[in-house]
This record gives structure tokens, C-alpha cells and sequence, in this order.
């Protein structure tokens, strides 16, 4: 990604809050812990289903 596209996908989200700084950066750490939460589950799938090794990279 480009800093000119990071900086647009910033501008957008500062803007679906309203000008708000500090509900944009909430909304994005309410996204983060989200997809940490996805990933913990695919991991944990993928464990489950013997893909992941101690130190493989069978998901990476």
C-alpha cells in the first residue's frame, strides 16, 4: 500500500467518524482486536487440524 493510499484510507475513516480523531482510533482498535481474535480462532483451527507445527509456518 502507498503512503498517498494510506494517507486517502485515513482521510476515510476520520471522516465515517465525523472529523472525530479519537472515535476513529477507537474504531480501529475495536477492528484490530477483532481480527486478532479471527486469527487466534484460524490458528487454533489450523492446530486442530495438525497444520500448525511448534515454529511452522504452515499458515504464513
Amino acid at each position: 500500500m502507498s503512503v498517498r493510499s494510506n494517507d486517502t484510507a485515513i482521510e476515510e475513516i476520520v471522516a465515517s467518524c465525523n472529523g472525530d480523531l479519537r472515535g476513529a482510533v477507537r474504531a480501529l482498535l475495536l477492528i484490530n482486536e477483532h481480527l486478532e481474535a479471527e486469527l487466534a480462532r484460524a490458528y487454533a483451527a489450523a492446530a486442530d487440524r495438525g497444520l500448525v507445527e511448534r515454529g511452522g509456518s504452515a499458515l504464513h
